[in-house]
């Protein structure tokens, strides 16, 4: 065998020797992902065929209780979905009489989310500064999540009537806690290396607050958020439960379609509220996505 021969059967075997250190560091090929028209189909199908396939199950279930379980004298109270849309939306004096309840609530829900988002995140900030604040603070966080609404309403209607305002703060007693729980976790979870490495640097307080702990808490912040949304179309409702005057919204025609046993109408508002606060939901879900969606992607599944 010649010197040339000997040498390339030489790097024929160094060439085979690197690729089988390499598959055995690397592993099996792992399937990917589906992707294309296909994975994207799949998607859609799951996210919004399943959530289709629970609503018709739940229609089915409303039908059979309407229709089967109730007697006609009983039927008042869960009217079939039939009735409840053609009553309730395509009737114009009920439909108008939705949209204008629809346009108060929504006004209380939002002024409400809006000051609970403003003294919720102000909150948690002081908090996290100081253990002390910390201390101070929070354990009346936790007394005004869970005084009963009841107890306050002769205080609010004292000091401030019994018309919006007082609506708006029961909405922002309600969706308050969240907001602050959350943003307070996020500003505490931001890594401690990181922390480390602002102290090497003798970065000042306000730096490392939002340059590390700010940006690291607004995923825990939007979730606290899309919370809060909810609960906040769930104060507006009850603030028109309890202090009735001025512009009526949907929890005060809630209240009167139930005194008048209206139970099409009284459905109407329990979905249109329900559809009110999806739609809140969903727009901070798009918004956290839109501002932290750069950075930090949750592992899918």
């Amino acid at each position: 065998m010649s010197a040339a021969e000997t040498g390339t059967d030489l790097e024929m075997t160094s060439i085979l020797d690197e690729e089988r250190v390499v598959a055995t560091a690397t592993g099996p090929a792992l399937p990917s992902r589906p992707g294309g028209a296909g994975g994207t189909a799949a998607r859609l199908g799951t996210r919004i065929g399943l959530p289709v396939a629970v609503a018709g199950v739940i229609i089915g279930v409303w039908y059979l209780i309407s229709d089967v379980v109730l007697n006609q004298y009983q039927r008042f109270m869960l009217p079939p979905p039939h009735r409840v849309l053609e009553v309730g939306f395509f009737t114009w004096s009920n439909f108008t009489a939705l949209v204008s309840a629809l346009g108060t609530t929504a006004e209380v829900t939002f002024s409400g989310l809006a000051i609970s988002i403003a003294a919720g995140v102000g909150t948690a900030l002081l908090m996290s500064q100081a253990k002390w604040v910390e201390n101070a603070l929070y354990p009346w966080a936790v007394v005004l999540q869970t005084v009963p609404i009841l107890a306050l309403t002769p205080f609010l209607s004292f000091f401030f009537g019994f018309s919006l305002t007082s609506r708006v703060i029961v909405a922002v007693i309600i969706a308050f806690f969240p907001i602050v729980s959350n943003t307070l976790f996020g500003l505490q979870s931001a890594d401690p290396g990181m922390h480390d490495l602002f102290t090497l640097h003798k970065v000042g307080r306000w730096t490392r607050l939002w340059k590390l702990q700010f940006p690291a808490a607004l995923p825990a912040m939007f979730a606290g958020f899309r919370v809060s949304a909810g609960l906040a179309v769930i104060g507006a409702i009850v603030g028109e439960f309890f202090f009735k005057q001025g512009q009526p919204g949907l929890g005060t025609n809630m209240s009167v379609y139930t005194s008048l046993t209206e139970g099409e109408q009284l459905w109407a508002s329990v979905l249109t509220a329900s559809g009110l606060g999806i739609a809140v939901f969903v727009f901070f879900g798009w918004l956290s996505r839109r501002v932290v969606g750069r950075w930090y992607q949750p592992e899918r599944r």
